[in-house]
């Protein structure tokens, strides 16, 4: 069974990062156009979130259809 990312209706798209300042957990939230919400923990996942994500740009839609 493979989990579902959430749909997330009513509040705009964006990307937000917090807790990267020294001695802080870093956490990682992007709202993507196509709803999806992903969230980071950690400085590695976070950087490669960070890295990835792309605003106006939808990479769940290009994988839909690959």
């Amino acid at each position: 069974m493979s989990e579902q990312p959430a749909r997330i209706e009513g509040i705009p798209a964006g990307l937000t990062a917090r807790g990267l300042d020294r001695d802080q957990t870093p956490v990682a939230d992007w709202l993507c156009s196509c709803r999806i919400h992903e969230r980071a923990t950690g400085r590695a996942a976070v950087a490669r979130l960070l890295a990835r994500a792309r605003i106006g740009h939808c990479p769940h839609s290009e994988a839909k259809t690959a």
